[in-house]
């Protein structure tokens, strides 16, 4: 190992344990140390330390005993219910894909019922032609099965975001935006953000399968090796 920070590397994970100063030479919790301190020192705001406590929580909550041993307890949509109320809020943001759009209104409807104020806003809002970013008719996917000279709206994430900002949501819920597009939300959103579905259309939005599979054959074309563009 080298001096670049891998952690999911590590020949000798310590971090969990009384032992954990006892990592290789790159651990990062002897190496940064001192950004790790500057990254603790935020846990003093009384805001994020009250996030992260209830977060802990949450995770510890999410696992019982039983006679056959410690086993999982809820699923992610009832975890971030219980966080929401954890927290206090009453405004909840729930920022889908047009392609789930039946998936966000399960959700909303599951949020309403547990008290919540739940406001949803699709990529879609506003009805921007994607030739707004330069995608040109033959980049346009409704091109592939109807031909050009089409209209197709672009998503927005950066209009779902300032949208849900413009509500006021105390806490914002991903469902399925796109690779790219949910960066742009996450940077552009005042709220906290929580992913519920992240997109992946070929595992069923299920995108730890494409990492379980690729050592088999029919999907080890995901560990070919490529060198980037120079």
């Amino acid at each position: 190992m080298n001096g670049k920070i891998e952690c999911a590397k590590c020949p000798k994970v310590v971090c969990n344990s009384k032992q954990f100063l006892e990592g290789p030479p790159n651990c990062p919790t002897t190496t940064k140390s001192e950004v790790i301190k500057r990254a603790i020192a935020e846990y003093d705001k009384p805001e994020v330390r009250e996030f992260a406590r209830q977060a802990s929580i949450q995770e510890f909550e999410c696992y019982m005993n039983l006679p056959e041993g410690l086993t999982t307890r809820y699923p992610r949509v009832e975890e971030v219910a219980q966080f929401a109320k954890k927290m206090g809020y009453k405004k909840l943001g729930v920022a889908f894909c047009d392609g789930l759009r039946g998936e966000a209104e399960t959700l909303v409807r599951i949020l309403e019922n547990r008290g919540f104020d739940a406001v949803s806003v699709c990529c879609k809002a506003g009805g921007i032609p994607k030739e707004r970013i330069g995608i040109k008719d033959e980049q346009k996917i409704i091109s592939k099965f109807r031909g050009p000279g089409n209209w197709e709206s672009m998503c927005s994430p950066i209009s779902q975001a300032e949208i849900l900002n413009d509500e006021g949501t105390e806490f914002n819920i991903l469902v399925g935006l796109c690779v790219g597009h949910d960066s742009l939300f996450f940077k552009y959103s005042q709220a906290p953000v929580t992913v519920l579905v992240a997109k992946d259309r070929v595992f069923g939005h299920n995108p730890v399968a494409g990492l379980y599979l690729s050592p088999s054959i029919y999907y080890r074309k995901l560990r070919r090796k490529e060198a980037l563009d120079s």
